[in-house]
């Protein structure tokens, strides 16, 4: 069997359901190492340990794998059939983050690279390593050396085919395979990604707090949201598209041809009189193979929560005071936070009947609710 060329691989990936692949050298140094200790340096990474404690792997490919010589990356599109930001309007329903409306992408992404590694390896005789988002990797600065796209100002992958809907991984390899040229900037003076962040979780352009990004603190934060943030959250309860949805770039991509990342009846705008009801199986059972199942009910029920004291609805009251004596502390102090949009005086009331150890004064301290 012949050895593969950059673009044997490139058909190659292709013909197996990749959208694009493009090739890098990981040879030469980069500034992305620079930038991410800088990020972490100044605590923008919020509660994500993780990226310290692996900050030195991750800052070039090579302190992961010394023998990497070539990173071939490739994407898979996931662009909506619809706008992401219209159901931000229908405050009795549930705004769900598009990566996160199908399978998880994970799943369908590392299966189809380890196919593409198999077979690459069967011809090059030489070792690989496959990423899907689980190891420190920094995939975008390599889809950007790669040519897929740049880094915008929101942080995030553009591609000028694609616009903001990529799904990426990367397969390191021993093997010099011939480079694809990086992609360059085209952002220009457009600012409309960092103007629309309902937290202003922007420091500056190509820089942002994850502390203050809904996408990490609807999935990455375990503790209450914090007191300021929780009426910007609006009804985003999964993620959050706004700096992505409004990029024009947008205006070149198209939607998704895997029906694995179309949207399911779970999370097409789920009613939120429908999320408060879900007990622990039910959960489970309602997004099983999603994204959405990995932040466990007590997560997902505080942003659904935080959502339904952010929607006006008088009528959530009675689903709402059923989740105060949930077990989870973390719910119950979002119930009464919610209960006291929705009607303070019943939630007062509520407070002052139930035992201290339902509604604790330190739930109520960390929700900002001690009178």
């Amino acid at each position: 069997m012949p050895i593969w060329t950059s673009e044997d691989v490139k058909a190659h990936a292709l013909s197996i359901g990749f959208d694009v692949c493009r090739i890098a050298s990981v040879e030469e140094g980069w500034a992305a190492g620079a930038r991410l200790k800088a990020f972490v340096d100044a605590g923008y990474h919020g509660e994500m340990g993780w990226m310290e404690e692996t900050l030195d792997r991750r800052s070039h490919p090579q302190a992961m794998w010394p023998n990497a010589r070539s990173a071939i990356v490739v994407g898979v599109n996931y662009g909506p059939d619809h706008d992401p930001l219209a159901v931000l309007d229908e405050t009795n329903r549930a705004a769900v983050s598009v990566y996160a409306k199908g399978k998880d992408y994970h799943d369908v992404l590392k299966k189809r690279l380890k196919q593409l590694a198999r077979e690459f390896v069967a011809a090059n005789e030489c070792e690989v390593k496959v990423f899907v988002d689980t190891a420190p990797l920094m995939e975008k600065p390599l889809a950007q050396q790669a040519g897929l796209g740049w880094q915008g100002k929101h942080t995030n992958l553009v591609s000028r085919e694609f616009g903001s809907w990529l799904f990426l991984g990367v397969m390191l390899t021993e093997a010099e395979l011939a480079p694809d040229e990086a992609a360059s900037d085209h952002c220009g003076q457009c600012r409309a990604c960092l103007d629309i962040c309902p937290t202003n979780a922007f420091v500056g352009p190509y820089q942002i707090d994850a502390r203050k990004c809904i996408s990490y603190l609807t999935i990455e934060h375990g503790a209450p949201i914090p007191h300021e943030l929780r009426k910007p959250m609006g009804n985003r309860i999964y993620g959050c598209d706004d700096c992505l949805a409004v990029c024009p770039w947008n205006k070149f991509a198209s939607e998704t041809k895997e029906t694995k990342f179309q949207l399911t009846e779970a999370t097409d705008a789920p009613s939120l009189s429908t999320l408060l009801a879900l007990d622990d199986d039910a959960f489970r059972a309602m997004f099983s193979g999603s994204p959405v199942k990995r932040i466990k009910r007590r997560r997902f029920l505080r942003n659904v929560l935080i959502a339904t004291g952010n929607s006006g609805d008088a009528a959530l009251v009675p689903a709402v005071k059923e989740l105060l004596g949930d077990e989870e502390p973390l719910i119950r102090g979002a119930a009464i936070w919610a209960l006291y949009q929705l009607a303070p005086d019943n939630a007062r009331a509520e407070k002052l009947s139930r035992a201290p150890d339902e509604t604790s004064e330190d739930v109520l301290s960390e929700w900002h609710l001690v009178e």
